[in-house]
């Protein structure tokens, strides 16, 4: 399983990150996508291109968890943003499994 990630999100990242060369463009691209991959499988699905509250959520812990990797600090993501992926995670349960009883 992949996720294609475009010119458009890759720049979005590098300007939030302050990279201007492209150099590390491809290894970027696939950093972003493990990241999305790694997020989906621990939330749910999302858009990473998509403008709901949950796309954007989303969005933003693929690129926090994507600059833990870049700077080799992936063992500290999941501490530091658990709150975080939790609360995606529980926004992206299907309404129809909310109701359901244990």
């Amino acid at each position: 399983m992949s996720i294609t990630i475009t010119d458009e999100l890759l720049k979005e990242f590098k300007d939030r990150m302050h990279i201007s060369h492209t150099s590390e463009d491809d290894n970027l691209k696939r950093l972003l996508s493990f990241s999305a991959i790694a997020i989906k499988s621990s939330c749910g699905e999302f858009d990473i291109y998509g403008e709901k509250d949950t796309d954007v959520r989303g969005k933003e812990l693929v690129f926090e968890r994507t600059r833990y990797v870049y700077n080799d600090a992936l063992e500290y993501f999941e501490d530091n943003f658990l709150s975080q992926i939790t609360s995606l995670g529980i926004s992206l349960i299907p309404e129809s499994d909310e109701d359901a009883t244990i």
